[in-house]
């Protein structure tokens, strides 16, 4: 695969924030990307100006209020340039940038659109390494990502050998993100994503699940019995003091931790299992 370049969809970003929430699912505005929303607000992204559609829902809905409006580059968003970049056998890029891949690497296509999630953070590279890992010692048929987000993690696992992957946020606008990024890699027959909540999807049987997440949606994961019927697990996103708390809870319930990755004492991932 030659190095090529198309143009980012998302050069200019135009933000209109919300009080109040907007089920956007079905809203098919030209230029539209997403709507984005928590505690009580929506954030809708547009790539080009769209005040006219914007006051024309607000008066169909009078019940929203446009608490402000920005306009910023995509870089400033996400926080830093969007390129490829290499993760052990993993190559990520996002589909406005193809690199070179060479024959042993796995090429991973990534548009994260507006949610977070470039694959750059020290949780998320550690549980690559750790998905590459656990599916080159054994075959796993089934698999879960739990607060998927842009739905990274699952699609490495079903890159890595993972017959079946099953990606969860509970966040529409995050998985209909990894929704689209299964579609460009092509792995609509192994991996649906769904917006669900975490605690729900951990009954569906697995012999893997993965939870890169907030300590306090992992906390709660971790009570539900049916986390403990999975063989293998990696969790990551602990802060030092959280994984400490998550290590005593996992050895309550009689799960072992094989190998633990820490990024300069702060952030924690785990793999283990339960058997």
């Amino acid at each position: 695969m030659q190095n090529a370049k198309c143009k980012n969809p998302y050069e200019e970003l135009y933000i209109y924030y919300l009080q109040g929430r907007l089920n956007a699912e079905r809203i098919a505005w030209e230029n539209f990307i997403g709507n984005w929303e928590e505690e009580g607000f929506s954030f809708l992204f547009f790539s080009k100006p769209a005040e006219n559609e914007v006051n024309a829902l607000l008066s169909a809905h009078p019940e929203l209020i446009l608490t402000d409006q920005f306009c910023m580059s995509y870089e400033e968003w996400q926080g830093t340039r969007l390129s490829s970049f290499r993760a052990g056998s993993f190559v990520i890029y996002p589909p406005w940038e193809i690199p070179e891949i060479q024959g042993h690497e796995i090429p991973i296509i990534s548009d994260p659109g507006v949610v977070f999630g470039t694959g750059t953070h020290p949780t998320t590279r550690d549980c690559l390494y750790f998905i590459e890992q656990v599916c080159k010692d054994q075959p796993i048929e089934f698999a879960l990502d739990l607060g998927c987000g842009t739905g990274l993690l699952a699609l490495a696992a079903a890159k890595a050998g993972c017959g079946k992957v099953i990606a969860a946020d509970f966040n529409f606008l995050a998985a209909k993100t990894t929704g689209n990024n299964i579609v460009l890699n092509g792995l609509e027959n192994q991996v649906i994503a769904v917006q669900a909540d975490a605690k729900e999807i951990i009954a569906y049987p697995a012999e893997l699940v993965i939870a890169n997440i907030h300590y306090a949606v992992m906390k709660e994961l971790i009570s539900v019995r049916a986390f403990f019927e999975k063989e293998f697990f990696i969790l990551s996103g602990l802060l030092r003091s959280e994984a400490k708390d998550i290590a005593v809870k996992l050895a309550q319930g009689k799960a072992r931790i094989i190998e633990t990755r820490e990024h300069e004492g702060v952030w924690h991932t785990f793999f283990g299992t339960t058997t």
